[in-house]
């Protein structure tokens, strides 16, 4: 007896219908997946830490304890260089503050003149504006509570999974029939190199770019050229879209500490340069060909994790699809999909192969060719 197979629309709706729960499901349970998914990149980038002190025939508790208090040590000393800047920013603060309000002072000045709109009505229309914003300031403050909650979690989640690794593998091995298990084992392999290379990449690249933002400011005369090209490269750390926003700080900061508005164009300029430096040579070099996922659907996930578990998913987008496309590559029927997600450009479409077989048949049988070029 043949089964019948389902009719494309009843296997489109049925996926369609998964995938809304799964989004769901996902954006539900952000809570718990987005440390999770952080303390796994994490422990994956320890674990070469973690497997030379076992060499030294250190007990296995041990050996997971040293290995997170030193991601905890390199976190704490990055988070205390950047706290020395921000020391003499706050000591600052208040000329910076005067000066933004003698600023402030003038330009409503200028718009009353010149367009006729009294200071009034621009600073009712600020203060709206201020009131309209305070569910994006609460929902930054959130992010940032987040973000503090996500330190104390994620070196947990970092311990137990580096503590119990060998009964994670053998669950992955169990789960698949034996004859699968090279495949498994390759799938594992890929995807520990393809982490690491991914994090050690924007490493490389966030150092790269914030001593080149910290030069540039230093040059052009900026203060706090330090603090602020170490935010910089910290943000560009957000594909495509975080070197675009790490330029607003900086032209803010030279609009209220220098006069005219050379030094803005000359921050603008040498952050734009940054910027193409960075995205055809550091990020290729170090990043994409690593991750091996084109530019398109680079775009498409961060965007995606933006709207499922915002910031945090822009960074953890791009190696879950790497993982996905290490899996669907190894796979029979999914390597279509892994194909798509690479950055391998074919140079014919299979549309194009089909009618050249097709015109060659014709031609064998001595028949004009009429096949025409879909491209």
């Amino acid at each position: 007896m043949t089964i019948k197979p389902y009719p494309f629309y009843i296997k489109a709706t049925a996926v369609l219908i998964g995938l809304y729960y799964l989004v769901n499901i996902l954006n539900l349970l952000s809570g718990i997946l987005i440390p999770f998914a952080f303390a796994v990149l994490f422990s994956v980038l320890l674990n070469p830490v973690y497997s030379r002190l076992l060499r030294f025939k250190m007990p296995r508790a041990l050996a997971v304890t040293l290995t997170v208090l030193v991601g905890i040590s390199c976190t704490a000393l990055i988070g205390y260089l950047l706290s020395t800047q921000v020391a003499q920013f706050g000591q600052s603060f208040p000329i910076l503050k005067v000066r933004y309000g003698q600023m402030t002072d003038s330009l409503e000045h200028w718009i009353s003149f010149k367009f006729g709109v009294s200071i009034q009505k621009q600073v009712l229309f600020f203060k709206n504006a201020i009131d309209s914003s305070q569910a994006a300031i609460a929902s930054i403050l959130g992010t940032v509570f987040g973000t503090l909650s996500l330190l104390l979690i994620i070196p947990i989640y970092v311990f137990m999974l580096l503590l119990y690794k060998n009964l994670i593998l053998n669950f992955l091995y169990e789960v698949f029939l034996e004859e699968h298990s090279k495949r498994v084992g390759e799938v594992l392999a890929q995807t520990k190199s393809a982490i690491q290379s991914y994090i050690v990449g924007l490493l490389v690249e966030m150092v790269i770019v914030s001593s080149l933002n910290s030069l540039a400011l230093f040059v052009i005369g900026i203060k706090y050229a330090i603090l602020l090209g170490v935010i910089g490269g910290i943000i560009n750390i957000l594909p495509y879209i975080g070197g675009f926003v790490a330029i607003l700080l900086p032209v803010i900061i030279a609009t209220v500490t220098k006069d005219g508005y050379s030094a803005q164009v000359e921050v603008i300029v040498a952050y734009l340069l940054i910027q193409f430096v960075d995205s055809n040579i550091i990020f290729p070099r170090f990043v994409s060909i690593k991750v091996q996922i084109n530019a398109l659907v680079s775009l498409l996930a961060v965007f995606l994790g933006n709207l499922l578990w915002g910031i945090a998913g822009m960074f953890l987008m791009l190696p879950i699809v790497a993982v996905l496309k290490i899996i669907f590559d190894r796979v029979e029927d999914l390597k279509p999909w892994g194909k798509l997600l690479g950055d391998e450009v074919p140079v014919y479409h299979m549309g194009q192969v089909w009618g050249r077989r097709g015109r060659k048949k014709k031609a064998v049988a001595g028949q004009p060719l009429s096949v025409s070029d879909p491209s």
